[in-house]
Formats: C-alpha cells, sequence, structure tokens
C-alpha cells in the first residue's frame, strides 16, 4: 500500500474515533440534561419555593433516575435573568465518564496499531529490500533495482535511465566522465555524444521531480549527480 493511503485510512480512524467519541458525549449530556430537569422540577414543586436548601438536595438527588449522578450532580441559582431560578449542572467530567466512549477507544485503538503496524512494515521493508545509497532523498534498493522518493514510490525510469541512475548512485563521488557512461551503456557505438546528451535531458526533470537532486555537467566532460 502506497504511504499517501496508509496515511489516509489512520486519518479516517482518528477523525472516526473523535466524531464517535463527540457523538456519545452530546448524547449523554443531552440524556442527563434531561434528568435533572425532571428532578429538579419536582424538587421544587414538593417545597414550593425557589430557595435552594439542604432538603432540596436531598429531594432532588431522591428524583434522578440516573444513579451516577447522585452526588455529582449541582444545583445553582442563576441571577443573571430577572428574579431567581435554580438550575441543575454537572460537570463535564462526569459526562464523560458517563458516557459510552468504548467504540471510540476501539477505533482509536485500531488507529494505532495501523501507525505501528505501517511503520514496521516500511521498516522491514526498507531493510529487507538492502538499500546500497540513500542520497538526495532518493533511495537504491539493490534487492529490487528500485528507485524511491522520500514517500516511498517508485520512480520510474527507462531501462537506459535505470542503468545511469544505477552507476550514479554506485559511485562514490556520484560524479561519471563521459567516456565512462559511454563505454557502459553504448559500447559497440563510436560516438554516442548527442544519444548521452538526450537520455541526460529528458533524466533531469525526473530526477529534479522525485528529489532534492540535479545533474550537472562539466564542460561536457563529465556528469554529476548532486543535491540541489
Amino acid at each position: 500500500m502506497k504511504q499517501k493511503y496508509a496515511v489516509i485510512v489512520f486519518m479516517v480512524l482518528i477523525a472516526a474515533s473523535g466524531l464517535t467519541s463527540f457523538s456519545s458525549y452530546r448524547a449523554t449530556e443531552r440524556l442527563i440534561e434531561d434528568d435533572m430537569n425532571q428532578a429538579l422540577a419536582l424538587a421544587l414543586d414538593e417545597q414550593q419555593s425557589d430557595v435552594i436548601s439542604a432538603d432540596t438536595i436531598r429531594v432532588f438527588n431522591s428524583h434522578l433516575q440516573l444513579d451516577q449522578l447522585r452526588g455529582h450532580a449541582m444545583l445553582a441559582v442563576d441571577t443573571r435573568q430577572k428574579g431567581f431560578r435554580c438550575e441543575a449542572r454537572c460537570s463535564a467530567a462526569t459526562i464523560f465518564s458517563m458516557s459510552e466512549q468504548r467504540p471510540a477507544l476501539v477505533l482509536w485503538i485500531t488507529a494505532m496499531l495501523w501507525a505501528v503496524f505501517c511503520f514496521y512494515r516500511r521498516k522491514n521493508y526498507t531493510e529487507g529490500s538492502v538499500p546500497i545509497v540513500y542520497f538526495g532523498g532518493i533511495c537504491y534498493s539493490e534487492t529490487d533495482k528500485r528507485f524511491m522518493d522520500k514517500a516511498g514510490q517508485h520512480v520510474k525510469l527507462t531501462p537506459m535511465q535505470q542503468q545511469l541512475m544505477e552507476m550514479f548512485f554506485r559511485s562514490e563521488s556520484h560524479l561519471l566522465t563521459k567516456t565512462e557512461i559511454c563505454d557502459a551503456l553504448w559500447p559497440k557505438k563510436e560516438d554516442a555524444s548527442e544519444t548521452l546528451y538526450t537520455l541526460i535531458r529528458r533524466l533531469k526533470p525526473i530526477i529534479e521531480q522525485h528529489s532534492d537532486l540535479k545533474i550537472e555537467a562539466d564542460r561536457g566532460k563529465a556528469y554529476e549527480l548532486k543535491v540541489r
């Protein structure tokens, strides 16, 4: 699987976990509000007063249908409006603890396991491929005979481009003389200068697109693969 698709799957799982958690929280919040409001209405109706006392709190708790709320719900007086009005309140921590977070947790754990799996799969793939050179954002795998960019995607090259890039990567200085290249790629051709020029010209944009490298000519006698 390409790296971008692995990242997309990871982000989808994380987003699904967050949305599931938030949805459960809001549903629980509405359920708690309904329970507290009905308990408060019954408590105030019994005492026929808006004044909060110890009895009000005791009666309020007795009318709560959700056992987890008892001892955690609060009563407050709202003075922002004309007159006084009692309100039932509950902390966000209490709402979160009462909400069903297991599905969100399962999704989150799945996302983490997926990330670990992709990391080790990519690591094992790279190690198993035995790359002989990593240079300028490109990795060459001797086993697969492939060039890969930073994203792990295959850099598509023609057979001649592939051979030339292998020569560049096997050279410690990443510099090749014109004679070296022509003798290796066109041993039976007397003058391969124009063919080599065309090959270099077509290879340059591919390398620059997939890496931080460029090919520079040294007075037409040599070519060097170097970091931009």
